[in-house]
């Protein structure tokens, strides 16, 4: 154990690309998505109350919501025991991913298939 696992001081232990885990669930505690953050997502994320990550994929910061309208509004940050990951309570306008699927989990794994969750 660290001082890290127990402090009161928000102290995101970040990987060696400078990120951390986000799971998004809604209130009622809904699977939303799981994305990335940087320290700078964090802020922005703190300062607007809504989330932004860090997208790998475009190597820039992606505010949920910038070009279809589905805003994660924050209601809740948390982060985990060691401080590597975040939980974000969100109130979500719209749908989560990028499908148009209201959570990103819209599928479930039997054997090598997938089936979709109604």
């Amino acid at each position: 154990m660290t001082d890290r696992d127990t402090t009161l001081r928000f102290d995101p232990r970040f990987d060696d690309a400078g990120l951390v885990t986000a799971v998004v669930t809604t209130r009622a505690g809904g699977l939303l998505m799981v994305a990335h953050m940087n320290a700078e997502a964090i802020a922005a994320t703190q300062a607007s109350g809504e989330a932004t990550f860090w997208s790998r994929s475009r190597g820039r910061l992606w505010k949920k919501g910038e070009t279809s309208g589905n805003v994660l509004r924050m209601v809740e940050m948390r982060v985990d025991c060691d401080q590597d990951a975040l939980w974000l309570v969100v109130d979500a306008a719209g749908a989560a991913c990028h499908t148009g699927a209201t959570s990103c989990f819209y599928r479930r794994v039997e054997g090598d298939a997938l089936v979709p969750i109604a």
